[in-house]
């Protein structure tokens, strides 16, 4: 057999020559944690301690001893201690000099310290190559494997062939790194962990501002309004009723804003006759954040399914057909069957049934597992083509449901129409653009200006001189 060189394959863990050992500084929960998954992986593990005759909760098959004698052991360590604690390194300059550093810290606040953690790190010991890496993995991610947890390890340093071998390591222990470059991204790593829901900010925002608004709404006109004028007291419709015109309404209009910011762009580059200037930072910002709100949206048809069921088991609804039955058999009178009714019926069931569908099926697709799998596109084929026709069958949905009723003057409660009329704006305004877009002489234009056509060549040759904003 031939024999393997273990320079072509570093630090992996089939070297049948040699067991890689990796010296971790630190025996918290993550540094215990990553250990264990590196001796699972095949590689030696030496953990350095202020007081190895203490560290009795490390994984069986590590060594544990003194930060001097660890570091002798290997080229590569692991600092999964707090930046804090970080002084005692100058003490073992000469024993870390040349060696591999890997900083795992994160800190409490975004931007806490003016340089990020690894940088401090290569500035206290000059003579390392210090690498940025596993901070935007958890002990629980390490315990309860990749499959769990999030595969991607950011990874960057100044230093290639330090680079290359750390993540040598990521790679065997069954992680994904991905290279953000030199030791300046540092600071931008540090700060990953610490945002919450960075790109889900702005769609929970409009979100809860939708869901207050037409709660008020409604609320005016089914609670407030029959109290001023009947003296009824409809409260009892706060809880159920009233939340089951919100959250289609939200959902309808979230759908739309999810399509809203790619006609708006197909606009603008037909009006600039170019695809070599920049959109607006407002429009980039809201184009990245459509599959959040096209999620919320689904949340919120979900939502609506499971109060549209619940119907039947209300009080009020269980009253209300009790007391017309009652009436009917005393009155010995019966409401005439509508053909018309029943098709009106009948047809907005059926169109929210295929919309709700078609909705679940643009959320499973938008999973990382499933878009994954297929090509880009079968994946535009679903979020586009099948994405608006899930706009046309919702939207379809709420007009079957107003049917007669749709702008009559007389479901006006003070000069106010109802919530579904207002939710009908945007969809039907997306979808009226989309059909003018779509018509063969400006689909045409369109496509060429996407494939690199210009209607103004000369314009474009001052914009790359810089007198407009590529």
């Amino acid at each position: 057999m031939e024999k393997i060189s273990t320079d072509a394959f570093p630090l992996t863990m089939h070297s049948s020559e040699k067991q890689e050992t990796v010296c971790i500084f630190g025996t918290g929960d993550f540094g215990r944690s990553l250990g264990l998954k590196m001796l699972q992986c095949g590689y030696s593990v030496v953990f350095g301690s202020r007081t190895p005759q203490r560290s009795s909760l490390l994984p069986n098959g590590a060594e544990v001893m003194s930060y001097s004698d660890a570091a002798q052991k290997s080229d590569i360590i692991i600092i999964a201690i707090h930046r804090e604690h970080y002084d005692f390194l100058t003490e073992l300059t000469d024993v870390l000099n040349g060696k591999i550093l890997v900083d795992v810290s994160n800190n409490l606040k975004i931007n806490q310290y003016p340089e990020s953690n690894a940088e401090y790190l290569a500035q206290l010991v000059p003579g390392t190559h210090v690498v940025k890496a596993f901070n935007t993995v958890s002990a629980w991610a390490l315990q309860s494997g990749a499959l769990d947890a999030s595969r991607q390890v950011f990874i960057c340093g100044n230093d290639s062939k330090a680079k290359q071998r750390v993540m040598d390591v990521i790679r065997s222990l069954g992680l994904t790194p991905l290279d953000k470059g030199s030791l300046v991204a540092a600071n931008e790593i540090e700060n990953y962990p610490l945002q919450l829901f960075p790109m889900w900010k702005f769609p929970f925002y409009l979100s809860a501002v939708l869901c207050v608004f037409f709660f008020l709404y409604c609320v005016i006109r089914e609670v407030i309004y029959p109290y001023v004028y009947e003296k009824r007291d409809r409260t009892f419709r706060l809880p159920i009723s009233i939340p089951n015109r919100v959250f289609p309404i939200a959902a309808l209009t979230l759908l739309a804003l999810v399509y809203l910011p790619g006609v708006i762009a197909a606009v603008l580059q037909l009006y600039r006759g170019t695809k070599y200037r920049r959109f607006p930072d407002w429009l980039d910002h809201w184009m990245l954040c459509r599959k959040q709100l096209g999620l919320i949206a689904l949340g919120f048809a979900f939502l609506h399914v499971l109060y549209t069921l619940v119907i039947p088991i209300r009080y009020y609804v269980r009253w209300t057909w009790n007391n017309r039955t009652a009436t009917q058999a005393i009155t010995k009178k019966e409401n005439p069957f509508s053909t018309t009714t029943s098709w009106l019926s009948d047809s907005y069931i059926a169109l929210g049934m295929l919309g709700f569908f078609l909705f679940v099926l643009l959320g499973i697709t938008s999973l990382p597992s499933v878009s994954n799998m297929v090509n880009w596109r079968e994946f535009r084929f679903v979020q586009s083509k099948l994405g608006y026709l899930t706009l046309i069958l919702c939207t379809a949905h709420t007009l079957v449901y107003g049917g007669k009723k749709f702008l009559n003057p007389s479901n006006l409660v003070w000069y106010l129409p109802s919530a579904y009329v207002i939710a009908l704006i945007i969809p039907c305004t997306v979808l009226v653009i989309k059909f003018i877009l779509i018509l063969p002489c400006i689909d045409k234009t369109l496509m060429r200006i996407r494939q690199g056509w210009e209607r103004n060549p000369k314009y474009s040759e001052s914009a790359l001189n810089g007198k407009t904003d590529i």
